[in-house]
């Protein structure tokens, strides 16, 4: 088994600004494995809430763990020695989702299909960063005219500047996604108090909206029972709920839990979250950070199973370095190759 680990530099097309900052350019991290004449791509996005806040310190993860030796242990005993090891997730998912990828192909099997899931019918989400009104009625038609068959936008709200931003900016997207048709999804990104969650839960639901994200902080998950009680609208939990191992704590006051793979270090922990979640009748979303093709089409891979699909970072990317998760009717789709069907392009890495 070769491992090779590279660099690319992600650029955005626009900015995403959310209510903890806005977020540029990222440099990503991506593992080759070859064995046996056959390629696997793996890839990582730097997090601070992750664990590697830059794109140096994510490689130094990855090599933490690869030195203790990877060769004859399986995916799932891999997965428990990062745990162990205290491995950032957003360094391990790399590398496991690269083993999937080369077990699916030495399978000759697409992943989708070895991880047992049909392919998805359910679209993808396509985001709206906070912005000012006069940006989103410049930027709904722009978003569109690349991809017209998108279901369904993400609005970020939580903005810095208080409420009556968000509504002005809501209020803007409404009447701009209004000639399209298209479904309406909230994501504070932890960005309200409870008494605002409370209120923005109910004004947004007389406006169509259909589920808010994190509306509450990370840490201040002990008020979501309240704002759970009567709540408008259905509430997920993304950055409270990290791992399979969460879910318990707040399987009683939520809808729903949204995963990413540069959150809970893969799709091994992935399956375990889809899991646990089933067991409590929680419904499920797949999200994603600032990602290429590679890491879309290994979240693709689950998205059969999976009720509410943001799967989006790379039709914001000028250029995406890699290929393989293209969107078909508004649907993120895994392709019919072997593995994840994704691949880094060699010009960015040769």
């Amino acid at each position: 088994m070769k491992i090779s680990i590279h660099h690319v530099t992600l650029k955005r097309r626009f900015p995403l600004a959310i209510s903890r900052g806005v977020r540029y350019d990222s440099v990503n991290v991506f593992v080759r494995i070859e064995e046996n004449g056959i390629v696997a791509w793996g890839e990582g996005a730097p997090g601070t809430s992750e664990g590697a806040a830059t794109h140096e310190a994510l490689q130094a993860e990855l090599e933490r763990f690869i030195e203790t030796g990877v060769e004859g242990h399986s995916i799932k005993a891999l997965q428990r020695r990062a745990v162990e090891m205290n491995i950032a997730p957003c360094a391990y998912v790399a590398f496991d989702t690269a083993l999937w990828d080369l077990t699916a192909k030495k399978a000759n099997m697409p992943l989708y299909q070895f991880l047992g899931y049909d392919k998805p019918t359910a679209p993808t989400s396509v985001t709206i960063g906070i912005n000012p009104p006069e940006v989103v009625a410049e930027r709904v038609p722009i978003l569109m005219e690349g991809h017209p068959t998108i279901k369904g936008l993400k609005i970020k709200l939580g903005s810095p500047e208080g409420v009556e931003a968000d509504k002005a900016m809501f209020e803007q997207v409404v009447k701009s996604a209004a000639p399209y048709g298209l479904k309406l999804r909230v994501d504070a990104n932890g960005g309200w108090p409870l008494d605002i969650a409370k209120h923005m839960l109910a004004w947004l639901s007389e406006r169509g909206v259909e589920y808010v994200e994190q509306p509450l902080v990370e840490g201040a998950e002990d008020q979501l029972p309240e704002l759970f009680k009567n709540r408008a609208l259905p509430i997920f939990v993304d950055e409270s709920c990290r791992f399979a191992s969460n879910i318990h704590k707040y399987a009683h006051c939520v809808d729903g839990v949204n995963l990413k793979l540069m959150k809970c270090g893969g799709i091994t922990e992935a399956l375990n979250i889809l899991s646990v979640a089933e067991s409590y009748g929680l419904e499920t979303m797949i999200g994603c950070m600032s990602e290429s093709s590679v890491a879309i089409a290994a979240g693709a891979a689950l998205t059969g199973g999976i009720d509410h699909v943001d799967l989006d970072s790379h039709y914001n990317l000028n250029p995406d370095p890699a290929c393989g998760a293209p969107m078909v009717e508004g649907i993120t789709m895994p392709t019919d190759n072997p593995g994840h069907g994704a691949t880094l392009k060699s010009e960015f890495y040769a």
